[in-house]
Order: C-alpha cells, then sequence, then structure tokens
C-alpha cells in the first residue's frame, strides 16, 4: 500500500513539474477569457464596418473597390452552361484566326511570380492582368498548346454530361500525351484562368485530403453530418464545395492545424469538447477543398481561425497561403483565402519560452534558411510585424522544431497545457 501511494505521488509531482501547468487557470476561467476576447473582437468589428462607410452595406472589400496602379485579374463562379459557352466561344475564335492565316495559338494569363501583386488593403496575392501567347506553330510550345486543347475538349465534355471527376481521372484519359499529372494540373489553372472561372465551375475536384472534427453541423449534398461523432478520424472535407451548406456550430473558434499527427492527439483528447472548437487540417500542404471549406467556416460561423503549425519557414508557408493565397492559383484568391488567420504556435519564441530540449530542435538547413530570409522579403509577412520578429528570430538562431517537439514533456502536453495556456494567455499573432 505505501508503495502504491509512493508510486501515486511520484506521478503527480511529475504531472506538476510540466512546465507551465501550475499556472494553468480552470477551464471555466479559461473560456470565460475566450468568451471575452471574441465579444470584444465582434463588436470592433461591427464598429468597424459601421465607421466604414455611410453610403453602402458593410460589404467585404473587393478588388472592384480599390483603384490600383495596375490592372488584375480574377475569376469568377460559373455556371456549367456558361463554362460551356466561353469554351466555345475561345475555340471559335481560334477558328477564325486560323482561317484568317494567322495561325493557331491561345492568349493564356501569365501566371509567373513576376505577374503577381500583393494588395495590403485585401491581404492576399492578386494576378496582374497580363497574357502570353500559346502558340502551336512553335517547337517550345507546341505539346503544351495540345494538352491545352485537350483539356479544353475533356471540360466541354464534362459541360455536357453534368458530372465530376477528379484530376487523377482527368489525366488518365491521355497518358501519353499528359506524361505527367503535374503538367495536366497546371494546364487546367491555366484553362480556369483563361475562361474566367474558378476551378470548382471546371466540375474537376481533387482527391478528398483534409478532414474536420469537433463542433460542426453541416449538410454534405443533403446528408446532416455532426462532426462530434465521426470518431477520432473526423470526417473527410467534401471536394466539392457546392454540396456543402446549412453550417451549424457552437464553437467558440477554428483550429486549423498544419500536421495529421498532431490533428489525431487533438482529436483523440476530444480537445474540442473541453474547449469548444472545430479542429481542422489538410494534413500538410493545403489542398483547394480545404481552403475553401476554412473560408465558408469563417465566413458563415464569424469564428476566430487559430493556426498551429510547426516552427519553420515552410510551417509559415503554409499558413500564408491559408491567409493570403499561393502564387499558382492568385487568380482566384478571392475564393480560396481565410482573412484574419492568428498565428498561435509554434513560434520560434516558443522554444526557450516553454523549455523545449535542446535534443528536439532541428538544425535549419541553407536552404531553409534560404527560404527564412525570402520569406522576410515578401510583403504580406512584412505587414506583420510579429511575424518579422518571430522569422528574424528563427533565421538568427537556425533552430527549428516541430508540434512533435511538446511530446518530449508528455504525449498530451499538447491538450493539456501548451494550447490551453495559449488560450488563456491569447497569445496569438
Amino acid at each position: 500500500m505505501a508503495d502504491k501511494k509512493k508510486r501515486k505521488r511520484t506521478k503527480d509531482e511529475q504531472e506538476e513539474d510540466l512546465p507551465f501547468k501550475s499556472i494553468l487557470e480552470s477551464d471555466d476561467v479559461i473560456l470565460q477569457l475566450l468568451k471575452s476576447y471574441i465579444s470584444s473582437s465582434l463588436t470592433a468589428s461591427a464598429a468597424g464596418s459601421s465607421g466604414a462607410s455611410s453610403s453602402s452595406s458593410s460589404k467585404p472589400l473587393t478588388l472592384a473597390d480599390l483603384s490600383l496602379s495596375s490592372s488584375c485579374r480574377e475569376v469568377a463562379d460559373l455556371s456549367l452552361s456558361s463554362v460551356q459557352t466561353e469554351i466555345e466561344t475561345v475555340i471559335v475564335q481560334i477558328a477564325r484566326s486560323i482561317l484568317a492565316g494567322d495561325g493557331f495559338s491561345f492568349s493564356v494569363p501569365s501566371r509567373a511570380a513576376s505577374n503577381q501583386l500583393y494588395v495590403p488593403e485585401l491581404d492576399r496575392i492578386v494576378l496582374k492582368d497580363k497574357s502570353t501567347l500559346r502558340p502551336f506553330a512553335s517547337v517550345s510550345s507546341v505539346r503544351k498548346t495540345t494538352i491545352t486543347t485537350r483539356i479544353l475538349a475533356l471540360i466541354h465534355q464534362l459541360c455536357l454530361r453534368n458530372i465530376h471527376v477528379t484530376k487523377r481521372d482527368l489525366f488518365y484519359t491521355d497518358v501519353k500525351l499528359f506524361q505527367d499529372q503535374t503538367q495536366s494540373d497546371a494546364v487546367l489553372d491555366d484553362v480556369s484562368c483563361m475562361l474566367g472561372c474558378t476551378r470548382s465551375s471546371l466540375n474537376v475536384i481533387a482527391a478528398e485530403k483534409g478532414v474536420v472534427v469537433g463542433r460542426l453541423i453541416f449538410s454534405d449534398n443533403g446528408d446532416m453530418i455532426d462532426c462530434t461523432k465521426m470518431g477520432m478520424g473526423g470526417k473527410a472535407i467534401p471536394p466539392n464545395i457546392d454540396r456543402v451548406g446549412d453550417m451549424q456550430s457552437d464553437a467558440m473558434f477554428i483550429l486549423l492545424v498544419e500536421k495529421d499527427a498532431a490533428y489525431i492527439r487533438l482529436a483523440e483528447d476530444r480537445f474540442y469538447n473541453r474547449f469548444p472548437c472545430i479542429i481542422v487540417t489538410a494534413k500538410g500542404q493545403p489542398d483547394v477543398a480545404t481552403r475553401l471549406f476554412l473560408r465558408k467556416m469563417k465566413m458563415e460561423l464569424k469564428l476566430p481561425v487559430l493556426a498551429l503549425v510547426d516552427s519553420d519557414p515552410y510551417g509559415l508557408k503554409i499558413l500564408s497561403v491559408y491567409g493570403c493565397g499561393s502564387k499558382n492559383m492568385s487568380y482566384d484568391s478571392a475564393n480560396l483565402t481565410t482573412p484574419d488567420i492568428k498565428w498561435l504556435g509554434i513560434r520560434p519564441s516558443d522554444l526557450d519560452k516553454y523549455k523545449i530540449p535542446e535534443q528536439c530542435r532541428l538544425p535549419m538547413t541553407e536552404q531553409d534558411i534560404k527560404t527564412g530570409k525570402d520569406m522576410l522579403e515578401e510583403d504580406f509577412v512584412k505587414k506583420n510585424p510579429g511575424w518579422v520578429e518571430e522569422l528574424n528570430l528563427m533565421v538568427k538562431t537556425k533552430q527549428k522544431a516541430e508540434i512533435q517537439a511538446l511530446s518530449s514533456f508528455g504525449f498530451q502536453y499538447l491538450s493539456e497545457v501548451y494550447l490551453p495556456l495559449k488560450l488563456q494567455q491569447q497569445d496569438w499573432l
């Protein structure tokens, strides 16, 4: 009996020895702090909206509202009949060009880095209105022109049949021509930009990748889904956002997680019951469906989004894709970006603050350091002094760490101490 008591005391002492556990308030206190924060944020947002314009309703700022020095291009959701009409218009123009003796070429919007523009007022990357010719009668572009024609023909078939296919299905319709799926995927984005429509308007979807769990109920193609009853694995995010609707939630925030491992830890610990939230992950690089789903939740539920990513340049890059958009799909940034995402962790300053052991920190490679320095030159990073400070610290110390480094204090340290303390202190950027 004495041995059992001794073991129990030892276990309790070990728990008390966990860094910062002793200053953690009760869940009720933390929840009250969160409620106060959300309430003040909503009040400030409402005040900002009412003071922004007396002549119009509080609609979000759009590219059309700004007077930019460069003309920019944006796409919109189009119906299948409209997409079909756009394709037919392009083909008729090409036929006329051939009959006039001017040859066969496509005018394709340039998605090069030099044709991208960060707009601070919108806090996202947009595509400038520069196009390049893709002629058939050129050795350097004949193959890509052929692929473009083939993709247009396949999209036209989808419009006529009113069906969806995956990007992989599209690739396998002509493997010898496409050779690699990255080539058909790239031209698919070109076609979307050419036609002036979102990629989802083409009825081409990516395979399911992202998952969501927690305090969210929504309809998926007419079926009501309760994400608290989907087990540890959660609900796969539907690849077609059009079939998602009727979102309902009693959550206090959305927790965006970079890694699948951290997501599983939080889902198994039912973190969303302790602190009402919705947990979502794309398991690494953000896919289109997860980005669309996150934006839809943010805009409809009006909840703050807190991001949990690795403390390395790529974690911050992933966070920036959700928030400001990717250069590859800047033409559709209006639909794919989620405004005002807060960087919760793991931040470079957390390594010392939370006493992450040296053996759990990784030395940054030369490529990591270069990526970090390149990010410091990005306008969307410069806009946030907190991000600049953290990135400078990362580059200076040449250290990085994954979310799993917190497991050195215990497998449940992430859900039991780190995140609750972050919420208690409202420690986000």
